[in-house]
């Protein structure tokens, strides 16, 4: 028997009453047919709804929804009757923020394929955000530009138009699809935006979109992947974005709309104390090479460095020493280390140092670097007995 769709008829519909025609045990759950639901199956790039299916004496949640055939499955954690007449409620938060993020994302298709004269060849509505892949190559800002038609659009509040043309009908409308299409085609049009092909759940008015914002544009294969987000989802992102820049606004004493130019100047300072410190590191890396000038091997253990730092320390003196340096750097029983004994093979010594000491890491002609979780005391006694 074939599941009435009431998704489709009405993309508002939140409850609903129908008839439990099967329920079958799936592993620890529950797959229940309907005669009729309001829950939107997997399908089209856009999640299943959830929510709750409520009998006489019990309710279920609704974790996932499946089309098999003519029929809609709804995967539950326990069972209904058959037979009996049940309530469903679709969670509407989870519906409409996938209604907003779905019908976004045919708005800025449509302007997309219509400015750019490509397809739409791949879209996945995430739990984040939303990816559209297109088969042609986009710049920043072209999509800035697609972003502002597309808001334009949204707040003129356009009404959408849903069609079931006959097969006469369709071969005359300029619908997207990124398939053959048979059987029965429902078209959903956004009058001057786009018309396509799909089964989806959709709001009625773009106004209900509310807001859409693009978030990146990687190039993808022979084009481009978009990343979207659109309504409550734009909303909360920007929302959150804001607040961050006034909080770093407020951390470097600034207004908010001189946050970028004071973290130059920062990242500025910062690379040329960076500098001064590296010159400064160098001349003291110096010092401690003239130390073990002919020392033979030496051990060091200093505090904790960059692994940058620690190599050229342990390089400057492997230079004087005219034997192994060893250098260590950290504290609290973790350490990284670097080891250079030039023209020496120092695998064997290295792979010993890894395994008495919980280490990982290696290197080739003479050079080693990794880390090992250890304290100083044992550090000295592996080098003693070596």
């Amino acid at each position: 028997m074939e599941t009435v769709k009431l998704y489709q008829q009405d993309a508002f519909l939140q409850t609903f009453s129908a008839q439990v025609l099967r329920c079958e045990a799936q592993g620890k759950n529950w797959q229940i047919v309907l005669d009729q639901t309001a829950f939107y199956p997997e399908g089209g790039g856009q999640p299943a709804d959830q929510g709750a299916i409520t009998g006489a004496n019990t309710t279920v949640r609704v974790l996932d929804v499946h089309e098999r055939g003519a029929e809609i499955h709804h995967l539950c954690d326990g069972p209904l009757p058959v037979g009996q007449t049940v309530t469903g409620q679709v969670d509407w938060a989870r519906r409409f923020d996938h209604m907003q993020q779905h019908s976004g994302e045919h708005i800025v298709s449509g302007l997309i394929c219509g400015t750019y004269h490509c397809d739409n060849v791949g879209f996945h509505l995430g739990a984040d955000s939303v990816i559209i892949d297109f088969n042609t190559e986009l710049t920043w800002e072209q999509v800035l530009q697609i972003e502002a038609a597309a808001n334009r659009y949204v707040w003129e509040d356009h009404t959408l138009e849903v069609l079931y043309p006959d097969a006469a009908q369709l071969a005359q409308l300029p619908y997207r699809s990124k398939k053959e299409l048979e059987g029965q085609v429902r078209i959903t049009h956004f009058p001057g935006a786009d018309m396509c092909a799909c089964c989806g759940t959709h709001v009625a008015h773009s106004g209900q979109v509310g807001l859409v914002k693009f978030l990146s544009c990687q190039k993808f294969r022979e084009g481009v992947r978009l990343e979207l987000l659109c309504g409550g989802r734009a909303h909360r992102y920007l929302s959150q974005s804001w607040e961050q820049n006034r909080q770093v606004g407020q951390l470097l004493s600034v207004q908010h709309h001189n946050t970028y130019e004071a973290v130059c100047r920062l990242h500025q300072e910062l690379q040329n104390t960076k500098l001064r410190v590296a010159q400064l590191e160098e001349s003291w890396f110096q010092v401690i090479a003239q130390q073990h000038q002919d020392a033979g091997d030496v051990l060091l253990i200093q505090p904790e460095m960059s692994s940058d730092s620690l190599r050229r320390l342990c390089d400057a003196v492997a230079q004087t020493c005219g034997g192994r340096c060893a250098a260590f750097s950290g504290e609290n029983g973790r350490y990284k280390y670097a080891i250079i004994h030039p023209s020496h093979d120092i695998r064997e010594l290295v792979k010993e140092l890894n395994t008495t000491l919980q280490g990982r890491g290696g290197g080739r002609d003479g050079f080693a670097q990794g880390s090992i979780q250890t304290t100083e005391e044992e550090i000295r006694a592996f080098f003693e007995h070596i």
